[in-house]
């Protein structure tokens, strides 16, 4: 996983922790669970685009190699 990825899968678990507690402290919010929901599914988005990214071209048979 990437930085950016981390951080926002952080964040999301972040603000699963703050939807919780204000819905135990002050009851369901509908908009914030949506909300979280969507974020999580940025963040499952995120992270299935970054492991699907190579590490490095690949280089196939007749093709040079890096310039020095």
């Amino acid at each position: 996983m990437s930085g950016p990825t981390k951080a926002m899968s952080m964040i999301t678990v972040a603000a699963l922790v703050l939807t919780t507690a204000y819905t135990v402290a002050l009851g369901s919010n509908g908009l914030l669970w949506f909300g979280w929901v969507v974020l999580g599914v940025i963040t499952i988005g995120l992270a299935a685009a970054d492991s699907n990214v190579p590490v490095a071209p690949r280089r196939g048979p007749g093709r040079p190699g890096p310039q020095s």
